[in-house]
């Protein structure tokens, strides 16, 4: 159950459109900072590849922030909540085998954005590459494992 009494109103005319820019939020469980591991970061990572090798979605910039990523796409099949589920599930399972656990990784749910088509993307992506500045996890981003954007 949500600590939001009405966050399930959240979802009502939520709508996924092929071809659209969407900025993807997920958190970890109890806000647990378990990709300070960037080895299960990199699990975490696998799936954004996933996503594209099977031609739901073109990762366009994200970044595995200790407790949470951010994931800029282009939605090309399926709908954003099977793109969601599926990467949240699948990053859980490879997770859970590492750390030899049954616990949750991820809350439920996560935050959407569609960009609109006059927002400028690489922008958005360094904005986005750049949450490990900001948060003083390093002084530069090339020193920062978890990120990636195809500007760059």
């Amino acid at each position: 159950m949500s600590n939001t009494p009405h966050a399930h109103r959240l979802r009502i005319g939520r709508y996924s459109e092929s071809g659209r820019i969407y900025l993807l939020t997920a958190v970890t469980q109890c806000r647990e900072p378990i990709f300070h591991d960037w080895r299960l970061g990199r699990l975490l990572a696998n799936e954004f590849r996933h996503a594209q090798q099977s031609d739901t979605a073109i990762s366009l910039a994200w970044v595995v922030m200790p407790d949470h990523f951010h994931w800029l796409i282009e939605l090309h099949s399926g709908d954003l909540p099977k793109l969601m589920q599926g990467s949240k599930s699948r990053s859980a399972r490879a997770i859970n085998r590492i750390r030899n656990s049954s616990q949750p990784v991820w809350q439920k749910g996560y935050f959407d954005r569609a960009l609109r088509r006059d927002e400028d993307l690489k922008a958005m992506a360094r904005y986005i590459i750049a949450n490990p500045l900001r948060a003083g996890l390093v002084r530069r981003i090339g020193d920062y494992p978890l990120w990636d954007a195809i500007w760059l």
